[in-house]
């Protein structure tokens, strides 16, 4: 599981799972992510998701 976190610098990836922040998890499969981006993530960090934080969640995804 792969846990994001909403920081005031944006949403971000958090791969220590200590970050500061309201945090969310999703599993790591692609299927999940595709989900989690189109809008249960938002709502999970009761955020909305910017243009730039979606490209750096979308690029962490094609990792997967």
């Amino acid at each position: 599981m792969t846990r994001i976190v909403r920081t005031p610098d944006g949403i971000q990836v958090d791969s220590t799972g200590k970050m500061a922040g309201r945090g969310a998890y999703l599993h790591n499969s692609k299927s999940c992510w595709e989900l989690g981006l189109k809008g249960s993530l938002a709502r999970a960090l009761k955020a909305d998701i910017l243009a730039t934080d979606l490209q750096r969640l979308s690029d962490f995804m094609a990792t997967l």
